[in-house]
C-alpha cells in the first residue's frame, strides 16, 4: 500500500505542477479549480495512506481511499482533459460523486478500525 501511496503522491505533485504551469492558460477558471481540487484530494489521501498503519484492520480504509482517488480525482482529470482534447467524456461526470463517497467511506472505515475504548 505504501508504494501505491507513493505513486499517488508523486503523481499529485506532477499533475499539480502541470496545472499550475502548463494548463493555467489553457483552462477556464472552473476547470482549473476542479483540477486543483482533484490534485489536492489526491495528495491528502496519498499522505493519509502513507500514515495508515500496515495491518489488516486498516485494509478497508486503504481500499476505499484508493478507489476514491481513482474515481474522484481520476474522473476530474479526464473531464478537464476532455476540454483540452475535444473528446466527449461527459459520461464520466457521474463517477466523481461515487469517488467522493469512497473517500468518505475510507474515513468511516478508519473510525471503525480503531478499538472503542470505554472507561468505567
Amino acid at each position: 500500500m505504501k508504494r501505491i501511496a507513493a505513486i499517488f503522491g508523486g503523481l499529485a505533485v506532477i499533475l499539480g505542477a502541470l496545472g499550475a504551469h502548463a494548463l493555467k492558460d489553457l483552462l477556464d477558471t472552473t476547470a482549473m479549480e476542479s483540477f486543483k481540487t482533484a490534485t489536492m484530494y489526491q495528495l491528502f489521501h496519498a499522505i493519509a495512506l502513507v500514515a495508515l498503519p500496515s495491518n489488516e484492520k486498516f485494509i478497508w480504509t486503504a481500499r476505499f481511499w484508493i478507489a476514491g482517488i481513482l474515481l474522484f480525482s481520476g474522473s476530474i482529470y479526464f473531464l478537464v482533459f476532455d476540454e483540452l482534447i475535444g473528446m466527449n467524456l461527459s459520461f464520466i461526470g457521474p463517477i466523481t460523486p461515487f469517488g467522493g463517497l469512497f473517500l468518505i467511506a475510507g474515513w468511516i472505515a478508519l473510525w471503525f478500525a480503531y478499538p472503542n475504548k470505554t472507561s468505567h
